[in-house]
């Protein structure tokens, strides 16, 4: 008899679901991956690295944070800092309401709904702890695996640019996140450890 897929197992089958669709391919760990499948597993693995009793909508908020976001190009948008920010915003509410149809979808009530859906909107970073600690798994995960890729792309940056950029992203964890990251936790990219260590330093 074939047991029949919990709530949080359906939910997390229709977002990786729809990840999988991605058509930007991408190769890790020995094989490719659609970008935003495996931006959401290692997001899942971070969160059980760094919170590995999180309840199911935090659990479904770190899987959900980038769904279909190749649906919402930057370049649609301006190219300058008012079009970023214009792009940001709507990008955050278009995730959100997606992982709220999909969560809806396998079951989940309103409560749980809810909570997802704000977190993923990154609404009150600072005073909701279910945005904190979604903020808290992407900078952590940014940390690990994309900001090397960042580096590169951005070659014209001097030091002292690099740390303030450091500096933002390490601003918006909480202390248990710095905490995490200190104790050496996360695989900091070689290249990229002294300097991130002086932008962190007191």
């Amino acid at each position: 008899m074939v047991q029949a897929l919990s709530t949080l197992d359906q939910a997390m089958l229709l977002i990786d679901s729809a990840n999988r669709e991605d058509p930007n391919i991408v190769t890790a760990e020995g094989k490719e991956w659609p970008k935003e499948l495996l931006y959401s597993t290692r997001m899942t693995d971070m969160l059980e690295r760094f919170c590995p009793h999180a309840d199911d909508a935090m659990k479904l908020a770190i899987r959900a944070q980038h769904i279909e976001r190749w649906k919402s190009p930057r370049n649609a948008y301006p190219m300058d800092r008012v079009g970023y920010l214009k792009w940001r915003k709507d990008l955050y509410k278009i995730q959100a309401n997606t992982a709220a149809e999909l969560l809806t979808q396998a079951g989940y009530g309103e409560e749980e709904v809810d909570r997802v859906k704000n977190a993923v909107a990154k609404k009150n970073i600072k005073g909701n702890p279910d945005t904190q600690l979604l903020e808290d798994v992407t900078d952590l995960v940014f940390i690990e695996h994309y900001m090397l890729d960042f580096v590169n792309k951005h070659p014209d940056y001097n030091e002292e640019k690099w740390i303030d950029i450091i500096q933002k992203t390490w601003n918006k964890m909480s202390d248990s996140a710095h905490e995490f990251a200190l104790a050496g936790n996360i695989k900091l990219p070689e290249s990229l450890a002294p300097l991130i260590v002086k932008a962190v330093t007191p």
